[in-house]
């Protein structure tokens, strides 16, 4: 019997005792409908113990949609993005408690990153265009093409704020200057930052381009896509991208989610080297010392992403899976990943994460009913 199908027995088997526990409003349990407040996860020198009630709040004061991304500031404070525009950046402290909630009017809130500039800090933020429809039937979920879908997709922007939520400034669709045709969707989701101050937005949700900005927005260059003649340019469903410094020399890791792994490439769009993420639909690197995190949304199983089958995945200095917290103990046969996947029993769909000083993470979750983010304590 798989992993898979074992947990699905062991889901069935508990799901009536197990439902009946009491869990805060706007929290979800894993497949296997039990709690994992309390667990330790990981395997090796990483290892975690989940506090899943870290970031529960109020939804009738704090409602959110979906824990899309995370960041911490200079005052180590955790900064969160939602894509409920009644307050779509939720402020906690390092212990849960909740400092500060506001609207940025972004509906498709999806990534937020901080930079400190001459010792202050500013928002990078990018709405992805998907938002929550009005015509909603009450039913369709996943009719990602239906007018009555419960979200559907309009076009997405990239936008600088100070930490008081102050506009500075913002970039709509490439189309405005030339680079896009019209009928090219524009549903960006991730976004990096230069030590220049340039910008690189992943269009993940869009055409899956990645594209380059000067510290003012001014448009410089873009790659990606599909159908290159040399595929390793090919991006599908980019979906993060973080700036490697750890060998000295910068360049990006990129998310290309749809095809189970990571890109490198120079800062001005050479094509270094793939990493392989078997089975794992991974999002954006998070780096912390010689190590990075990666987000999983989904698991590859049976040829399909399954449903509520994330797990996070940390690298080493050499790029190789040292640890899959929620999921399966890497392996590699002969330098080969082999697949990795959910063990069903901590997370649903891991989107977001920050690392604090201590190597805490952090941790917000995409379609999981509304819940707040969790937090994995290092042991």
């Amino acid at each position: 019997m798989s992993v898979f199908d074992a947990t699905q027995q062991n889901a069935k088997q508990h799901s009536e005792q197990d439902t009946s526990s009491v869990l805060p409003s706007g929290w979800v349990l894993p497949k296997t409908m039990r709690d994992p407040h309390g667990m330790i996860v990981g395997q090796g020198k990483f290892t975690y113990r989940v506090n899943a009630h870290w970031g529960r709040l109020d939804p009738n004061q704090t409602p959110v949609e979906n824990c899309h991304g995370l960041d911490i500031d200079a005052k180590g404070r955790v900064v969160m993005i939602t894509d409920d525009p009644r307050n779509n950046i939720v402020i906690y402290n390092r212990d849960g408690k909740l400092l500060d909630t506001f609207s940025t009017h972004m509906p498709g809130g999806h990534s937020v990153k901080i930079v400190n500039e001459n010792g202050d800090d500013f928002m990078y933020l990018i709405d992805s265009g998907w938002v929550k429809n009005r015509l909603w039937d009450g039913q369709s979920t996943e009719a990602w093409d239906s007018p009555y879908n419960r979200v559907v997709a309009q076009s997405g922007f990239i936008a600088k704020l100070d930490m008081s939520g102050r506009l500075l400034f913002s970039i709509g669709h490439p189309q405005t200057y030339g680079v896009y045709r019209p009928d090219q969707p524009f549903r960006p989701t991730d976004i990096a930052i230069s030590e220049k101050g340039d910008m690189y937005v992943t269009d993940g949700y869009g055409s899956d381009y990645l594209l380059q900005y000067n510290s003012q927005g001014q448009f410089i260059r873009c790659w990606g896509g599909h159908d290159n003649s040399d595929p390793n340019y090919n991006l599908s469903n980019t979906h993060g991208i973080g700036i490697d410094t750890r060998s000295g020399a910068p360049e990006l890791i990129v998310s290309s989610r749809g095809a189970h792994c990571l890109k490198r490439f120079s800062m001005t769009g050479e094509y270094i080297g793939t990493i392989d993420a078997n089975g794992a639909y991974i999002g954006g690197p998070i780096f912390k010392g010689e190590h990075f995190y990666a987000p999983v949304c989904w698991s590859h199983i049976e040829g399909k992403n399954q449903d509520d089958s994330g797990f996070i995945s940390v690298f080493d200095k050499h790029n190789r899976v040292v640890a899959n917290l929620g999921g399966t103990a890497p392996e590699y046969i002969n330098g080969q990943l082999q697949p990795m996947q959910s063990t069903w029993d901590v997370f649903n769909h891991c989107h977001g994460l920050c690392v604090d000083e201590d190597e805490n993470l952090y941790i917000g979750q995409w379609n999981a009913n509304q819940s707040y983010p969790m937090k994995l304590e290092r042991v």
